[in-house]
């Protein structure tokens, strides 16, 4: 699914430069669920955005589902995006003028569905996560846990073969966090696989396996016994 061998990224800072990834290799097969931990600085959202094909890696090989990410245009990039990945964000990154329903379906307008199937494929998604009743809602009149099961479903609705969340739980509480890391278990159980940066200790007990990233390298990659939400 997901194999990163021998990673590095700088970032020039003028007279100098900042080493950030240095040497990282990771391997995801299909179906797990893992979570990437690490303080801040330690390189986690750098991997994400390589993994997420929205930065590019200076050296080393990146390979999604058999496919080689490299050197790709801005074109390429966001075709690989829509077909391979789906995202998931703290901060919900809905769109404030569109309802529940209209923001789902917003990927499947660039895989070229037409308006009828986009809504309907849109309506699925958003009563497999629960929300049918609220598809014609504002983001203003939905809540916090709501909003992020909205994302969730506008992630799921293009079919990626990776889900990326990133902090999912970090704008909310405890008790929507745990409903929205169940959802993400069932999802994981029906065979999704599904990437998680977090710096919560207890989210992180709720992924399979554990990465833990600091000053750039791996320093701790281990399966665990999942802490499964009830």
């Amino acid at each position: 699914m997901l194999n990163i061998k021998d990673l590095h990224k700088s970032y020039d800072m003028g007279e100098s430069s900042l080493h950030v990834l240095k040497g990282i290799n990771l391997k995801v097969e299909k179906g797990e669920m893992v979570a990437i931990m690490g303080s801040s600085g330690s390189g986690k959202s750098t991997l994400l955005n390589i993994i997420g094909i929205l930065d590019e890696l200076d050296e080393g090989q990146y390979f999604l589902d058999g496919i080689e990410i490299k050197d790709l245009t801005e074109k390429k990039s966001a075709n690989y995006r829509n077909k391979f990945l789906g995202f998931v964000f703290q901060s919900f990154n809905l769109i404030n003028f569109k309802n529940a329903l209209e923001n789902v379906a917003l990927p499947l307008y660039y895989q070229g569905l037409n308006r009828k199937d986009r809504l309907d494929k849109a309506l699925f998604h958003l009563e497999k996560v629960g929300l049918a009743n609220w598809a014609s809602h504002m983001p203003n009149e939905l809540s916090g846990g709501q909003k992020q099961r909205v994302a969730i479903a506008r992630a799921l609705a293009a079919e990626p073969k990776l889900l990326l969340a990133d902090e999912p739980t970090g704008a909310l509480d405890s008790n929507t966090s745990k409903e929205i890391m169940k959802f993400l278990q069932q999802l994981n159980d029906e065979g999704k696989t599904i990437l998680i940066v977090t710096h919560e200790h207890d989210i992180s007990l709720m992924c399979k396996r554990i990465v833990k990233l600091k000053d750039g390298i791996i320093t701790e990659d281990k399966k665990i016994k999942q802490h499964k939400i009830k």
